[in-house]
């Protein structure tokens, strides 16, 4: 995806034709982009046949570009986290669909702007914030202490440097800029030019994760998602990296009937409840001509299942 306006084409969203396969669109079926960004899920959608598409997205830059980026009368565009989709398809009067697409994380867009904040590619305010609504990121390291910005880098980037890294952040602070940002990490991380990979890139993912609290949107949107589906629907998740995929994995294993033997350590959850996924389809990665077109499709997965007629579960996801 692209973010310099409607006049230039958007970069095409990774798995793009797998995704469009799997939701095994029919001729005026209604369906959700639940990350609407630049629109190339739905363009696809509406290409496929869809009769409806209704996309979310939580960014209201995105919004407001999307009806000239996808100027289709079978659009309907939605400010709001995907994870309240079905209660504004309720809202809306709109029934139960035929399929949803989740492609999660951060769009292109988004990284594109340096004065979004959400990479260390140019520079710009620490800002990471997708509603543009809410903390900064500026404002977090500027102001929580050591322990919980060692956590946040721990738990959500993954960083085995944490520590180290959050000391450094505190004592240069305040830190203002994404180059700022990521010059104390690589100093922290002992980093030398010509490494394969930068620490920075830990950091800024797990900070952008806690500020827009996505893993737990994403824990959300697929219950969402569960009740949203009509039996028969299909719904289609593209993760970028370890932490979204477990969660979408166990999501359908749990909601499959395929979640192993129970244990004292690990009760066996809902045993009784029926299942509300069916044929699980295994991950699919990208192909090594979209490899060599698109870097950022590197670590992409998606995975897909078919509702069935089973009540949706009321437990919330273990």
């Amino acid at each position: 995806m692209t973010s310099t306006g409607a006049s230039v084409a958007p970069h095409v969203p990774v798995l793009v034709s797998e995704v469009i396969a799997a939701m095994a669109i029919h001729s005026g079926e209604t369906v959700v982009d639940g990350t609407f960004g630049a629109g190339g899920y739905t363009r696809a959608m509406l290409s496929a046949g869809a009769g409806r598409v209704i996309g979310f997205d939580r960014d209201p830059e995105a919004i407001d570009a999307g009806r000239s980026l996808v100027p289709d009368p079978r659009l309907q565009l939605v400010q709001e986290n995907f994870s309240q989709m079905d209660s504004v398809l309720a809202e809306r009067g709109i029934g139960l669909v035929d399929a949803i697409a989740l492609d999660i994380g951060v769009s292109s867009m988004q990284l594109d702007r340096a004065e979004r904040g959400f990479s260390f590619q140019s520079d710009g305010p620490l800002d990471m914030r997708m509603s543009k609504s809410g903390l900064t990121a500026a404002e977090f390291l500027n102001s929580a202490d050591e322990a919980d910005i060692a956590r946040v880098l721990r738990d959500y980037g993954e960083e085995p440097r944490a520590r180290a890294i959050a000391r450094a952040i505190v004592a240069a602070r305040p830190v203002e800029r994404t180059a700022e940002l990521a010059a104390i990490v690589r100093r922290a991380a002992g980093f030398r030019p010509g490494q394969k990979s930068d620490p920075a890139t830990r950091t800024f993912q797990a900070v952008r994760i806690h500020l827009n609290a996505e893993l737990d949107e994403l824990e959300q949107g697929l219950e969402a998602a569960e009740r949203a589906l009509k039996p028969g629907g299909r719904l289609a998740v593209v993760t970028f990296h370890s932490l979204e995929d477990r969660i979408v994995k166990r999501f359908f294993r749990e909601r499959s009937g395929a979640t192993p033997a129970g244990s004292r350590h690990r009760p066996l959850v809902a045993p009784t409840a029926a299942p509300t996924f069916e044929r699980v389809a295994k991950p699919v990665a990208a192909s090594e001509r979209e490899l060599a077109s698109n870097p950022r499709s590197r670590s992409a997965r998606l995975r897909s299942a078919i509702r069935t007629s089973a009540p949706h579960r009321k437990e919330r996801l273990q």
